[in-house]
């Protein structure tokens, strides 16, 4: 079954409350930059790469990847490999070409000068509207598509529009934690 969007009937509970969890992750996760400036917002405080405004950047393109997936179906999320390249290459770092995918994927993680965090907010609130309008209007949660080809899916899965939800709410929280640990290494602050 294709999930499509008509015009939203009242909330059913379990929409409301998977649509309430998605906010509360994303509040937590936005939490973590209240008082800090471009600056701090793309500082690398720990061992790990990561930056609090990358992870806002990179949640927000994982929801909207996703719902688009909810959407269009497997074509809103390829991801094909160069000629001659192999997933063996990739996974093994010799592969002589990266695929554009992958490059834009590792960039949502950065946060370079120029790029301010007042504007990655706003992004990821229009992202978060979007999907709550899509989530409202989809007529079935259990709407499914196949997942597109890729070593990390299983070969014949497929996800239904709640699977994903589950997925983008997961994701979210799993980034808010991070960003906890980046802010209080950053500043010394807790965000709760």
């Amino acid at each position: 079954m294709t999930a499509t969007t008509t015009p939203a009937t009242p909330l059913d509970g379990e929409r409301a409350d998977l649509l309430a969890e998605l906010a509360a992750a994303r509040s937590a996760l936005t939490t973590t930059v209240r008082g800090l400036g471009d600056e701090q917002a793309g500082e690398r405080p720990t061992a790990s790469t990561l930056c609090l405004g990358g992870l806002i950047k990179h949640v927000a393109a994982i929801e909207e990847g996703w719902l688009r997936f909810v959407l269009e179906g497997p074509s809103a999320m390829r991801y094909d490999l160069p000629d001659g390249v192999t997933w063996a290459d990739l996974a093994a770092g010799t592969a002589r070409e990266i695929p554009q995918w992958a490059i834009d994927n590792q960039n949502t993680f950065q946060m370079p000068p120029g790029e301010t965090l007042a504007g990655v907010l706003r992004r990821y609130e229009a992202v978060a509207a979007r999907s709550e309008e899509i989530i409202t209007a989809v007529p079935d949660l259990s709407a499914t598509h196949p997942l597109p080809e890729a070593p990390w899916n299983e070969p014949g899965a497929a996800h239904s529009v709640r699977r994903v939800l589950m997925h983008v709410i997961a994701e979210t929280a799993q980034h808010a934690g991070h960003a906890d640990i980046i802010r209080e290494s950053l500043d010394g602050q807790k965000s709760s």
